[in-house]
């Protein structure tokens, strides 16, 4: 659930209509940024919604908050799968698995890759300390076991890993079979973060 609506002793939960305007605004920016990525227009996600811009932006006052918010059921669903793939006796192919799910998740909700990694950059303290944190910390976990078993690169680190994934994405941003696409990349990229001789087979 958004931070907005949660209900503590120092904030009061939202009215009805509020609530109603929340959930609109949310399923108009998905639908929108489906079709036309993270730059979907904010006054468009207005207009599809049946508000006025005034009350976006009193929900959410930067674009980032409106994708963090569109983006956050996405990244909990893939720390579940990072948390899951953390008993996988192959640490390798924990990792690889883990960015695969990213990758297909990326390329079907379009912008999620990009705007991960723009937490990264941007310096917008509430993104970083929200989803791209909860995102890297679940896949440098995997990344730490995988380093322990000597199935990735010691100096590989996880925003390298997110920042190819993102590029993968991109890249096939428009094929018609982008998740395809991306899987394949993504197994002949991540022969590169493998150390060099021979590897251990778990059988």
């Amino acid at each position: 659930m958004p931070p907005d609506s949660r209900t503590t002793a120092s904030v009061r939960p939202m009215r009805a209509d509020a609530r109603r305007n929340y959930d609109r605004i949310l399923t108009a920016a998905a639908e929108a940024i489906a079709e036309q990525g993270a730059e979907a227009s904010l006054e468009e996600v207005a207009r599809r919604a049946g508000v006025g811009s005034a009350t976006l932006h009193r929900h959410f006052p930067s674009r980032q908050r409106l994708l963090e918010a569109v983006f956050r059921d996405k990244v909990e669903d893939l720390c579940a799968v990072a948390a899951d793939l953390a008993a996988d006796p192959d640490p390798g192919r924990a990792l690889a698995t883990w960015l695969g799910a990213v990758a297909r998740h990326a390329v079907s909700n379009r912008g999620l890759a990009a705007s991960l990694m723009r937490g990264a950059h941007d310096g917008d303290p509430a993104w970083g300390a929200t989803c791209h944190t909860m995102i890297t910390d679940a896949g440098a976990d995997l990344l730490a076991r995988a380093c322990r078993a000597n199935a990735a690169r010691p100096e590989v680190s996880i925003t390298d890993l997110l920042t190819l994934v993102n590029a993968i994405c991109l890249a096939v941003e428009h094929d018609p079979d982008g998740t395809t696409h991306a899987d394949r990349l993504l197994t002949l990229a991540l022969t590169g973060i493998r150390p060099e001789g021979p590897q251990v087979v778990n059988r």
